[in-house]
């Protein structure tokens, strides 16, 4: 019988933390939801994300002001 090779996301979460603290401005579900949260349009994610970086925090403050 052969092993099961275990997967690398069931043993580590810190891929998946890294992910939430960024914004794919490149991903439309994750633009949609940025801008839902801070009622701001898409496109002005997108364009704090080329502003400011890809960065939750820095986008985030960027479309707060």
């Amino acid at each position: 019988m052969a092993a099961k090779k275990k997967t690398s996301t069931a043993t580590s979460s810190r891929g998946r933390k890294q992910d939430r603290a960024r914004v794919a401005g490149g991903q439309d579900h994750e633009v949609r939801y940025e801008a839902k949260k801070s009622g701001r349009s898409a496109s002005a994610v997108k364009k704090a994300v080329k502003k400011v970086g890809n960065s939750r925090k820095k986008v985030e403050r960027k479309l707060a002001r």
